[in-house]
């Protein structure tokens, strides 16, 4: 069992604003949602977000923070600290001690982040599900790498704007292989994914291959949204990968403990993670869930020969 890092606490930030009704109301109207966040120049919007959010000036970072607690649905009750410097600051917050407890035994893996599973299931073929009525080719997906993980099963991870953005490792493993793919960013929240044919496939994602104990590979696949679209590794200098490399490829092996942290996202954003045969869904753990960094979400099946 392995708890985060200690972090000194601090006292719980106070409640953010209801939203007005009337903006609420339209937000959750799917067609008015898709326009709002896809119509608009992503790539754009998500370059001057970004710049935003790392202004530390005072009036600039009180704003634009009220203003994301605003519309985002916002838990700052963990955190670490009570105040940040600037909006960018409090999304890639940290947690107070003992937020997280990683609790997966060695034929089990964790939830590598707090999330909603918005799909998850066996793998029996090179395409699963993205959404109702949509699949993708998890060979496109991870570029050439889904192969292994065909006959096993896979978690979607949706993280929202408001979530907790950091990941870490769900099991005791060496990292020994990180491939980057630059691309869209796409919102990736379910009226995106309903319209956008291999959402996933087609933003900007990472491939991280992670090798259990025993030679089990497991795959965590980070994928970007629009606004702070970035993904950084702790363990991998990215910015200096995207510049240096024509392939973006990086083959390592570093060793990372269950509940060390791995990396986070500049905003909310997804992580698919596919496991091989004989790891399934743990009992309970379904669609429509609600999770937390270090819940569990697989277990291995131990077939006892005769």
């Amino acid at each position: 069992m392995t708890a985060m890092d200690d972090i000194r606490p601090a006292p719980p930030a106070p409640a953010a604003p209801a939203l007005p009704r009337w903006i609420a109301k339209l937000t959750d109207i799917e067609s008015v949602n898709y326009a709002l966040t896809n119509w608009l120049p992503r790539r754009s919007a998500t370059q001057a977000m970004g710049w935003l959010s790392k202004v530390e000036q005072p009036l600039v970072a009180k704003a634009s923070i009220a203003l994301w607690r605003t519309f985002c649905d916002v838990d700052l009750s963990d955190a670490a600290e009570a105040t940040w410097p600037s909006l960018h600051a409090a999304f890639i917050r940290r947690l107070r001690p003992g937020a997280r407890t990683f609790r997966a035994d060695a034929q089990q893996l964790s939830a590598p982040s707090d999330g909603i599973i918005v799909a998850s299931g066996r793998i029996a073929s090179d395409s699963i599900v993205q959404a109702k009525g949509r699949r993708y080719s998890i060979a496109e997906l991870t570029g050439g790498e889904g192969e292994a993980y065909i006959g096993g099963s896979f978690v979607t991870l949706r993280l929202t704007a408001g979530m907790y953005h950091r990941f870490h490792s769900p099991q005791d493993a060496v990292v020994e292989r990180v491939r980057y793919f630059p691309g869209d960013c796409f919102n990736v929240n379910p009226p995106a994914l309903k319209r956008v044919d291999r959402l996933y496939c087609r933003n900007e994602r990472a491939t991280v291959r992670l090798r259990l104990d025993d030679g089990t590979p497991v795959l965590l696949v980070p994928v970007a949204a629009i606004l702070v679209a970035a993904i950084r590794l702790t363990f991998l200098d990215t910015v200096r990968l995207l510049r240096e490399r024509s392939d973006p490829v990086a083959t390592l092996a570093t060793p990372v403990a269950q509940g060390e942290e791995m990396g986070w996202f500049e905003h909310g954003s997804t992580i698919v993670m596919l496991t091989p045969a004989p790891f399934v869904l743990a009992d309970g753990v379904q669609t429509g869930d609600r999770v937390r960094a270090g819940d569990v979400l697989f277990d291995r099946v131990v077939i006892e020969e005769i």
